[in-house]
């Protein structure tokens, strides 16, 4: 009797990964706006209602696999060791995934995420609820940064957006090229350079901008 939550819990997670695997592959060969809901639940074998107690929107069935990335920059904040400051554990922690080929990132060229991506940008919807997640890792973020470095709450609710967007700008340029056929190994050497670039930028402000002519 002990081991029952424990056994409900792992067979709550095998539906739901059951559900999420079966309207990935379906999304990924006929497209996210061509697959209903109902055909979702009838390729994973369960009922809409089951379905929708895991995923309560058809987004949910894509998105939720990157729902962990919302609150990432937040933890490398409050994670980051004795001395460093946010952004020195915020650009060594985005230079490790570019190196570790992480998806977040935009530097990986497997075949199937390079799919979702064409997938996720090609449905409005998907574009939507991605930035939702932006404005939530921004609020998050900030939150970390208010607790954690005793930054007052608008200079940690500015710093968070910029920090956010020069993130996803970076990643969305990468996940350009590849999607264009460049390969992560031939992308890697300019994807740390412009990361290198785009994080000297937030240390130092923008005053290093030259003057018009």
């Amino acid at each position: 009797m002990d081991g029952t939550p424990g056994l409900r819990e792992r067979k709550k997670q095998r539906t739901r990964a059951a559900i999420s695997d079966a309207a990935i592959t379906l999304f990924l060969e006929h497209g996210f706006n061509q697959v209903s809901v109902a055909q979702v639940a009838e390729a994973a074998e369960v009922s809409k209602r089951t379905l929708f107690a895991y995923f309560p929107t058809k987004e949910d069935l894509v998105v939720h696999r990157l729902a962990d990335h919302e609150a990432e920059a937040a933890r490398v904040v409050r994670s980051r060791p004795p001395g460093a400051t946010p952004l020195a554990a915020l650009r060594e922690h985005f230079l490790t995934g570019l190196r570790e080929r992480d998806p977040i990132t935009g530097l990986n060229d497997h075949p199937q995420v390079l799919r979702l991506t064409r997938m996720i940008l090609d449905a409005p919807a998907l574009v939507a609820r991605m930035e939702g997640f932006k404005a939530g890792a921004e609020r998050a973020l900030a939150e970390a940064l208010r607790e954690t470095a005793d930054t007052p709450e608008l200079t940690a609710r500015l710093a968070a957006v910029q920090i956010v967007a020069v993130q996803w700008a970076l990643a969305q340029d990468n996940a350009a090229r590849l999607a264009h056929g460049e390969s992560a190994d031939a992308r890697s050497a300019t994807a740390t350079a412009d990361a290198e670039h785009a994080f000297a930028l937030l240390e130092n402000g923008l005053r290093h901008l030259p003057p018009g002519q």
